[in-house]
């Protein structure tokens, strides 16, 4: 019978034996007040049951997600373990979003037994509690990237008992959380080995209308610079009533979240302050960030999820004129003879298509670019086009979607999509954690970019697919 308890630094832990693996929820890595940074959780006494998920942070929900949570104690880590003996490598999970979701969302379970690996998933700050600023508050901007640091240390401390080996630590996440690994490659010292990022947003700039309808253009989907935090956090707090943090400390949860748009408003991370010294795309250019392996790619399909979201209503070939002429006013005769409508099942494939290639594929390929001037980086595009199906989208903007590539990793009971690739990935991903190569060909090695689709895994053109030569 395998030992189900562990001690950690801070006492110890219960957790619940389950077929070919352990599994340990809602273990305590950190405690923070609002808006100050992280410290070592509070120790306990006697042996603390880890069977149930601890709360999530707080949250308001989404369209696309129910989740609502209101407990600012919320720093919690979940560890799934074939067992509890040996140095198995590590792989620690930054959930995508920034603005709802938690750890123990996501099931290790296959990953962790098929790839003799150990999992660890935990929450993070989010929204206002992550990533707020004021003029004069310390860390501005960085609570969720501080939190993420965090939750590596305590990796280090305490991974060995739980059978993980910390001297093979792989950091992965996808979307918002693939960009926090940017970060943290870039940022201080990492407390990792090796680096996977799932549709990361390092160097996505948004042009208008291309997010929300009537969006201003952005430069940056990920960054913003601390003093303009700080100047919309000014704002934020005269409308809360509040002319200082203290006053906005004392605030009911439910009265931050009231606020309209507050957690995206705040999703940006920060720069210019103690964890990004400047814009992480200048960090690239000039080679500022560690030197590990790397396995970082996007989805065939990225965009549809956007359209398909933010974009309910019908769309006309007038309509999709209209949205060119808007985002792209110098280039707007070029890119639709690029991107037909007709060529198109409907205007908002031909839309979702084209952004696709111009803010996803041209900003991952320019990430992997940069990133293999220094160091091994293995390019991956996920392309099973029956991933997402969402019954409230249009059936051409069924693909290989923004995120339809983690089930595939942390699949669950009721996983109906393609057996075969998941197994494939599980073991791509895990051999990848234990030995710093996928079994794939470097991107250096002539921009090798390998596709991920059933039945049709090898190499892919994906300058070529994605029409970069032209978005160049």
């Amino acid at each position: 019978m395998p030992s189900d308890v562990v001690t950690t630094d801070t006492g110890q832990v219960r957790g619940e034996v389950r077929d070919g693996h352990l599994r340990f929820q809602g273990v305590p890595y950190a405690r923070a007040a609002r808006w100050e940074p992280p410290v070592r959780a509070a120790a306990w006494n006697g042996v603390r049951d880890a069977f149930q998920p601890g709360s999530p942070c707080p949250q308001v929900g989404s369209s696309y997600s129910e989740t609502k949570s209101t407990d600012e104690d919320c720093l919690f880590a979940n560890v799934t373990t074939p067992s509890v003996a040996g140095r198995k490598p590590v792989l620690v999970w930054v959930h995508g979003d920034g603005a709802i979701g938690a750890g123990h969302f996501f099931d290790a379970e296959r990953l962790a037994r098929q790839g003799d690996v150990v999992v660890v998933t935990f929450n993070y700050r989010m929204g206002v509690f992550g990533g707020f600023g004021l003029p004069g508050l310390e860390h501005s901007g960085e609570f969720g990237l501080l939190d993420q640091r965090a939750a590596l240390e305590w990796v280090q401390r305490n991974i060995s008992g739980f059978g993980g080996d910390p001297g093979n630590v792989t950091l992965f996440g996808v979307s918002f959380g693939a960009t926090a690994v940017s970060a943290h490659l870039i940022g201080q010292r990492p407390l990792f080995h090796k680096a996977i990022m799932h549709s990361s947003f390092t160097l996505v700039d948004v042009p208008r209308g291309a997010w929300f309808p009537d969006l201003e253009a952005l430069p940056s989907l990920a960054w913003r610079p601390v003093p303009e935090i700080q100047e919309i956090g000014r704002m934020i707090s005269a409308e809360l009533g509040c002319t200082d943090v203290e006053c906005l400390r004392r605030l009911p949860v439910e009265k931050l979240l009231d606020h309209p748009q507050i957690m995206n408003i705040f999703q940006s991370v920060g720069y210019g302050g103690s964890s990004l010294p400047r814009l992480p795309a200048e960090s690239l250019e000039s080679g500022e960030f560690a030197d590990v392996p790397i396995l970082a790619g996007a989805t065939r399909d990225e965009h549809n999820s956007f359209v398909g979201l933010f974009r309910p209503d019908p769309m006309s070939a007038e309509d999709y004129s209209r949205l060119v002429r808007e985002a792209f006013p110098d280039r707007a005769a070029e890119i639709e003879r690029e991107y037909p409508v007709s060529a198109f099942a409907s205007p908002k494939q031909a839309w979702a298509t084209l952004l696709t290639d111009r803010m996803w594929a041209r900003a991952t390929f320019q990430q992997n670019t940069l990133y293999a001037k220094k160091a091994p980086v293995y390019a991956f595009e996920f392309a099973d086009r029956n991933a997402a199906t969402d019954p409230e989208f249009p059936k051409e903007l069924h693909g290989a979607n923004h995120s339809s590539d983690i089930d595939y990793l942390f699949p669950d009971e009721d996983f109906t999509k393609d057996r075969g690739l998941s197994d494939h990935m599980i073991k791509a991903w895990t051999d990848f954690a234990r030995t710093g190569t996928p079994g794939w060909p470097r991107f250096s090695e002539g921009q090798y970019v390998q596709s991920l689709a059933p039945g049709a895994i090898g190499r892919v053109d994906y300058a070529a697919e994605h029409r970069l030569a032209f978005w160049r």
